[in-house]
This record gives C-alpha cells, sequence and structure tokens, in this order.
C-alpha cells in the first residue's frame, strides 16, 4: 500500500530536464519554474511585489532564481478559493498530495501573512483558511488531514481502512498536538498584522475551545480518552501499540501525541516540542479570544492550560547534556525515560524558535538545537553533498532541506547561514525547488518534488536574510 513516504520522482524530474533542447537550457540557464500566469491558482499583487523587492536584493542568480520559484509555490500551485454561507472558503493541499493538512496548510502560508493587511485579496485568502480548518476542527479535533467535501470519504490509499473513528470529510486521522496548534499560530499572526476580526466568528471559537478541550483531554487524566489508532502497514512507525492508544506514560499532566509532525508514531508519547508549541499557541490563541471577541473566559481557560504544562514540562522534560548542563527531551514518558533526538519536521527541538515557542536567543534553546545539530542526535547526516537533519519518516541518510534551512534561521553567524544557503543551491538536483528530503551523497535521489511547505519555508528564509542580513545575499553564495 502507497503512502506518503513513497511518493518519489527525483529521476523523472530529472528525466523531463534531461529532455529539454540543450540550447533552449544553455539560452535559459534559470528559466522560470512557475506556472503561466493564466494558470496560477491564486494571485496576489502584494506578494508579486514581494518577489520583486526581494528579489533585487539577491546577488546570486541562481539563489534569486531559486527564491522566485519556491516563495508564490503555495499560491501557485495548492490554493482553491471559494465561498461557504456567504463567507471566504479556502482549501491548500500539500503539493502532492490532494488533502489538506492543518499543518501544512498554515505554515504553507506564513511567509505572507505580513502582507495581508495591504492586499485584499489576500486578506480574504487568509479568512478562508480561517475558517476551513474552524470547520475541519470540528469535524474531528484529532484528525490532520482533510477531504476538500467534507461529506467526502478519504481518497487516501494508505488510510482507507484505519482501525479509528474515520469520520467524512477526514483524509487521515493521526493524532498529533501541533496539528491543532498550526491554526492556533495562524490566527494570531493574521489578527496582529491586520486586527480583522471578520474570520474570528462563533464557528471560530467553536473550533478553538474544542482544540483547548482536546488538549484537556489528552493530558489523560481521568482515563485513555476516545483516541486510538492502528493501521495494517509495512513501517511500524505507520501504526500505534496498546490496542491504539500508544506506549504507557504517567499522568503528569503534559499532553499526549500519538504521532509526530512527520506522521511518525511517537515512541513515547510526551513530545516535547509539541508540548512546548501548546504552551506558545494557547498563550496566543488566549490573545486573539480577548481581544477580537471580548472572550475573556476562553482566554483564561488557554492561559491557565499553558501555565500547567510550562510548570510540567520544566519539571520532567529536561536532561542531561552530557557536557554539566541540560537540554529540552525530544520525548518523554513521565515515568523518568526520555530519548534524545531531533526530526526535521517542525515542531522539532531544532524549530522551536521558528515558531515562537523558544527566543531565538534562549541560552537552553540554543544548547538543545546545537546539540540537535551533531552526532547526538541519530537522524543528523553528513555526507558529501550536505549535512542535516532527517527523521524515520524517509529513513537513513535522507536530509531534509526543511532542516538546513531552520539551521540558518536560526544561526546569526555568517559563514554558517553562507554554508546552509550553498548546500540549498547544490542539492535542488536542477529542479529549483526544495524536496522533501535528498541523499547526503546523491542530491539526485530525493522525495517528493512537489512539496509547497519546504518551499515556503525556503521563501521564508530569504526574506528574513534580506531584512536580517542583506549584505549576505548581494553577492554570490
Amino acid at each position: 500500500m502507497m503512502d506518503r513516504r513513497d511518493i518519489l520522482a527525483g529521476a523523472g524530474v530529472l528525466a523531463m530536464a534531461a529532455a529539454l533542447p540543450s540550447s533552449v537550457l544553455a539560452a535559459v540557464p534559470f528559466a522560470s519554474k512557475r506556472p503561466a500566469k493564466e494558470q496560477r491558482r491564486f494571485v496576489s499583487a502584494a506578494v508579486e511585489a514581494e518577489i520583486a523587492r526581494v528579489k533585487r536584493k539577491i546577488g546570486d542568480p541562481e539563489l534569486a532564481w531559486m527564491f522566485e520559484n519556491c516563495y508564490p509555490n503555495t499560491l501557485d500551485t495548492t490554493v482553491e478559493t471559494g465561498a461557504v454561507d456567504g463567507k471566504p472558503d479556502t482549501f491548500i493541499i500539500t503539493g502532492d498530495i490532494t488533502a489538506m493538512w492543518l499543518r501544512d496548510s498554515s505554515a504553507q502560508v506564513q511567509p505572507y501573512v505580513h502582507l495581508a493587511a495591504e492586499d485584499a485579496d489576500l486578506k480574504h485568502m487568509f479568512q478562508g483558511l480561517i475558517q476551513r480548518q474552524a470547520r475541519c476542527i470540528l469535524i474531528d479535533p484529532y484528525a490532520n488531514a482533510f477531504m476538500k467535501d467534507p461529506t467526502a470519504r478519504s481518497n487516501l490509499d494508505w488510510s482507507q481502512v484505519d482501525d479509528t473513528d474515520m469520520k467524512p470529510g477526514v483524509a487521515e486521522r493521526k493524532w498529533e498536538i501541533d496539528s491543532l496548534c498550526y491554526p492556533m499560530r495562524l490566527s494570531h499572526a493574521y489578527w496582529t498584522r491586520t486586527r480583522d476580526k471578520a474570520p474570528f466568528d462563533d464557528t471560530w471559537s467553536q473550533a478553538m475551545k474544542l482544540a483547548v478541550a482536546t488538549f484537556r483531554v489528552q493530558q489523560r487524566k481521568d482515563g485513555p480518552g476516545p483516541y486510538h489508532f492502528q493501521r495494517k502497514a509495512a513501517a511500524p512507525t505507520d501504526s500505534l501499540p496498546m490496542g491504539g492508544y500508544g506506549a504507557p506514560t504517567r499522568k503528569i499532566g503534559l499532553i499526549h501525541s500519538m504521532f509526530r509532525p512527520s506522521d511518525d508514531a511517537c515512541l513515547y508519547p510526551f513530545l516535547i516540542p509539541s508540548n512546548l508549541f501548546a504552551v506558545s499557541v494557547l498563550r496566543k490563541i488566549a490573545e486573539v479570544h480577548r481581544e477580537a471577541r471580548g472572550d475573556t473566559q476562553a482566554a483564561a481557560e488557554a492561559e491557565a492550560l499553558a501555565a500547567e504544562v510550562e510548570a510540567v514540562l520544566k519539571e520532567h522534560a529536561l536532561i542531561p547534556d552530557g557536557k554539566g548542563g541540560q537540554v529540552w527531551a525530544y520525548e518523554i514518558d513521565g515515568f523518568g525515560n526520555w530519548i534524545f533526538m531531533d526530526d526535521a519536521n517542525v515542531p522539532s527541538l531544532s524549530g522551536l524558535a521558528l515558531i515562537e515557542a523558544a527566543g531565538r536567543d534562549d541560552p537552553l534553546f540554543r544548547r538543545t538545537a546545537a546539540l540537535a545539530w551533531s552526532d547526538r542526535n541519530p537522524y543528523f547526516f553528513k555526507g558529501t553533498a550536505a549535512e542535516g537533519i532527517g527523521g524515520p519518516h524517509v529513513g537513513q541518510d535522507m536530509i531534509w532541506p526543511m532542516s538546513i534551512i531552520t539551521h540558518a534561521m536560526n544561526s546569526d553567524d555568517d559563514a554558517t547561514i553562507r554554508q546552509c544557503l550553498r548546500w540549498l543551491k547544490t542539492t535542488h538536483a536542477g529542479t529549483g525547488f526544495m524536496h522533501e528530503s535528498f541523499h547526503k551523497d546523491d542530491p539526485s535521489k530525493f522525495t517528493r518534488p512537489w512539496f509547497a511547505w519546504a518551499n515556503a519555508l525556503f521563501g521564508q528564509l530569504i526574506v528574513d536574510l534580506a531584512a536580517r542580513k542583506p549584505a549576505l545575499i548581494a553577492g554570490h553564495i
């Protein structure tokens, strides 16, 4: 049975490129890979102006070409807009999978949120996505991915016979804390940038309250709760032990997550990066409840849960770094068992600053991220093409560009950032886009040629560097 990890297309893309006449390739070495204007799924004047503004600051022609391809990729290829009950509706696929992940759809548009206030069309797109995500959460707060048609059965081959409570409209039902965190973060980002109350209606309020209530249930203080999941699959990380409820835990007040943001099963159900993310977004959503709706009770409930989880994290989730200090664990079980590793998918230990779950200059975060970018992390790979973090999802020796981008965004060191940009430049295999992963010694072996989240994150990096390190990107990399 095919699943996300089986979507491979490196050779096919290279073959298509090889089929072009050499005279064409030579004449236009960096021809745009964007769809023709009339074929783009969504067009924003503000995003087009941002592309032009940032591209003028980039001195390296290949880097500029990659930015122009990647930054608008979500809008160009994955957005479908419409209306539901007279209100904007936006459905965003991941790329080569035609379902909407709550995580991916939020992360894919994050690089545009700073432009929303100046573009009415972009505002409507964000309004529609915030509303769509709210309706999805109300269908099932435990699902990670949804169908465009809320009455449809999943069309994903790998989720057809999962042993779980599959509802109409759900594409996949892997319980991941971050699936609820990302819509909270997006709502807050949109609110703080626009002060537009339009998407924050009663439907949104009900969804956010259900999300907080789901976090409470998944503390499992009063029993295992309603969620269970099992799948017959070749990969053990696609299913859960113990009758589908996951490995045993001591109920210490952390939120259980059955799967990581990679959609791989947790070894220990207290996934620390996701609990830290939950603390951050619970406070963000409290701000939106209070300011956009005047709902002080909902705000107080979110803040109370954030304070509780934060206190437990500080008590139970810090582990020795082997150098006399402490770092965050990746997963714990509450009995004193823990693992240290990192996965490229965010929330990760390396990506805590990227999602505002830690400050970039916080010493604890810096130590943790440094240890994750080392041989202490079993999924840190060094090869002849690059070095970076992968994860179990696509296997040994496969580096995710997302990890290299995150490493660059964490850094203030010009040499480190320049090296990351060089790795990204030399591992896209001639496609001009970011991939899910590539082999550490052979970038022509890659997974997912159309992966909008990674493209969005690369665009976000370049926009960040244009503001933070303009001199660095002004020359050749």
